[in-house]
């Protein structure tokens, strides 16, 4: 995806994964992919020898090459204005094949199609997508900009140990055997819990960290064995404070990785209001059923076990 139009005219080494190949009798034409995108390949005899011809005619999907050559401008009917490397290619005059594959168990275009056990199991193929590797891409990108904004804000990032000792906490911990002390084991950290208070009683009054966190739970909706979440702390201060930094982090994040301005402040819901319309302190403001009370509509309702419970208070 580097070799541009910029690099008219330079001799290029290309190396990275067979994404396609088309034999259009005698002419063969790849797409090699890495993970800045793809580049075509032409395997020309008049422009390639006769082995290199001969290397080239055994590409398949997923082979590892290296290919030499010299960047040309594509003639204007090939030209692809869907790729970023459309207007040009590279013919090649040296071609090594660093890696064969077997045959494929899935075909990567089509693996949203494949039986999930069946990508995990070929988990190198399915990271290999493009849609896969947007998503690396994005949680990187998310957690650069967090690390930018809390720098500028200043406070320092601090890693505590995955080794400690077992604490009370909400969920059973994972446990890891000492091979010095036997019989005794280590915990996995639910969360940097003892360490966030030794960090703020030591002095360390603003710090961060992305934690690896290990729960030995089921499984729920929100919730696995293993999860990593921004852990933010501070000293000396109000909830005002800790809500006008998550609104400039999420602003920074937002405007840095989508290009979108969010507005802030965002708008605050008092926990009986919330509970009031949605029925949870966590609501989801795109509901659009909200709780609505109409106990005076039913003031004079002939309704038994409604006029019973307005009676007692209660509410319809």
């Amino acid at each position: 995806g580097e070799v541009t139009e910029q690099s008219l005219g330079h001799q290029v080494i290309v190396n990275g994964w067979v994404h396609r190949r088309r034999d259009h009798g005698g002419v063969i034409f790849v797409d090699v992919r890495d993970r800045t995108g793809l580049v075509q390949l032409v395997f020309d005899p008049s422009s390639s020898d006769e082995q290199t011809m001969q290397t080239a005619h055994k590409l398949r999907a997923e082979f590892v090459v290296a290919a030499q050559g010299t960047v040309i401008a594509r003639a204007t009917a090939a030209i692809n204005p869907k790729l970023a490397t459309g207007k040009i290619e590279v013919p090649v005059a040296v071609l090594q094949i660093l890696s064969s594959s077997k045959p494929l168990p899935f075909q990567l275009d089509d693996a949203d199609n494949v039986d999930e056990e069946m990508r995990l199991k070929y988990r190198y193929l399915d990271l290999r997508r493009e849609k896969m590797h947007a998503f690396i891409k994005l949680r990187h990108e998310v957690i650069f900009a967090m690390r930018e904004q809390l720098n500028g804000e200043g406070f320092y990032e601090i890693e505590t140990p995955i080794l400690s000792k077992s604490t009370p906490e909400g969920a059973r911990d994972f446990l890891v055997p000492s091979r010095l002390q036997p019989g005794t084991f280590y915990a996995l950290p639910q969360s940097p819990q003892i360490y966030k208070q030794l960090l703020m009683a030591s002095g360390m009054d603003k710090y961060f960290q992305v934690a690896r966190c290990f729960r030995d739970e089921d499984l729920r909706a929100n919730r696995q064995p293993e999860f990593t979440q921004l852990d933010i702390e501070m000293s000396f201060i109000d909830e005002t404070k800790i809500q006008g930094l998550i609104e400039r982090l999420l602003g920074h994040v937002f405007k840095k990785v989508f290009g979108i301005t969010i507005k802030a402040p965002f708008e605050r819901l008092e926990y009986a209001h919330a509970f009031a319309r949605y029925g949870s302190d966590k609501p989801d403001r795109r509901f659009a059923l909200p709780i609505t009370e109409v106990t005076d509509l039913f003031a004079a309702t002939e309704l038994s076990f409604l006029r019973q419970v307005i009676a007692k208070g209660g509410r319809v």
